[in-house]
């Protein structure tokens, strides 16, 4: 994992948000946990032929 975070903000409509937030609580994962994975998937299926930082692992 990175040693260094940085904020990301984003507008969610309340209800998209709560039903997220219930499901995340659900399988014991927090909602932070959740968009890092995505983000590192997008990175991965959208890098091309970016050469990766060796840091970056592929999300589980």
């Amino acid at each position: 994992m990175e040693n260094k975070t940085a904020r990301l903000t984003i507008l969610i409509d309340p209800r998209k948000k709560k039903l997220f937030e219930d499901i995340c609580a659900e399988h014991d994962i927090t909602p932070s946990q959740v968009v890092r994975k995505a983000i590192s998937q997008y990175i991965f299926d959208n890098a091309g032929s970016r050469q990766l930082p060796t840091w970056l692992k592929m999300p589980k």
